[in-house]
């Protein structure tokens, strides 16, 4: 895959040589406390930890601008209804706008949970390969069936992107143009999205049948072995405890 969340996972920085097991249980906590954070006070080291570590991570700037396109409509439609919608302290008004306080910083205190928590989920997952991220999940109790669903489903959205993109292509030669909207474009657009669900689900019969003809469910599995250094241990010391300050910071600022 080409454009997937590991297509960085060469590189060579600290947190790449992290052991997947520590990083996981490390970066997911630290999720987790960012999730947890309501005071606004707490973003600013919310932000600089972020920026440590996709700094130390040598991930290029333009991989997590890209997986921000999508969110972004997200966040752009919570801009424009929160501040103006939310709260009774009107700090700005234009005939019937008015930007009120609470919405405002409502706004920025899940803009900033939400930018931070993503880019610590690609730092997580792409500084490692994805199937070596899945082993280590099942090393640490996932459970087998969803471990190789959530692979399965990794690998077959891009295959699916593809399909797509071709029939896109070829329908465009024939002349259609998506642009203009009628009854006729609907319904093509209509067949389109059927006759990939129907490829999508023919294929998933196809992989399934050839997984049984290579004995899954009946061949034992073989386990990932990884090795654990001392590093590894004081990077996920220092991350929970780093996770575990903003949970009690919380805690004692809300108290």
């Amino acid at each position: 895959m080409t454009r997937g969340l590991d297509a960085y996972a060469y590189l060579k920085s600290p947190i790449h040589r992290w052991e997947v097991r520590c990083k996981l249980v490390s970066l997911l906590a630290l999720i987790f406390a960012f999730a947890f954070v309501q005071q606004l006070i707490l973003l600013p080291a919310m932000v600089v930890v972020t920026l440590i570590y996709y700094g130390i991570s040598r991930l290029p700037v333009a991989f997590l601008l890209k997986r921000l396109r999508y969110p972004g409509f997200f966040l752009a439609a919570i801009a424009i209804l929160l501040p103006f919608s939310v709260g009774d302290t009107v700090i700005w008004q234009a005939g019937f706008l008015a930007l009120r306080q609470e919405g405002l910083l409502a706004l920025i205190l899940i803009v900033t949970r939400f930018l931070c928590i993503l880019t610590v989920g690609l730092i997580l997952f792409g500084t490692a390969p994805f199937l070596t991220s899945i082993k280590a999940m099942r090393e640490l109790g996932l459970p087998a069936v969803l471990a190789d669903m959530t692979l399965l489903s990794y690998r077959y959205i891009e295959q699916f992107g593809e399909d797509l993109r071709r029939m896109q292509t070829a329908m465009r030669l024939r002349g259609f143009r998506v642009n203009n909207l009628s009854r006729r474009n609907l319904t093509v657009l209509a067949s389109l999205i059927g006759s990939l669900l129907v490829r999508s689900y023919d294929q998933s019969q196809q992989v399934y049948q050839a997984m049984i003809l290579r004995g899954y469910g009946c061949v034992p599995r073989r386990r990932q072995r990884f090795k654990t250094h001392a590093s590894d241990l004081v990077a996920l010391v220092v991350t929970c405890f780093v996770a575990i300050g903003f949970v009690v910071a919380e805690i004692v600022l809300a108290s």
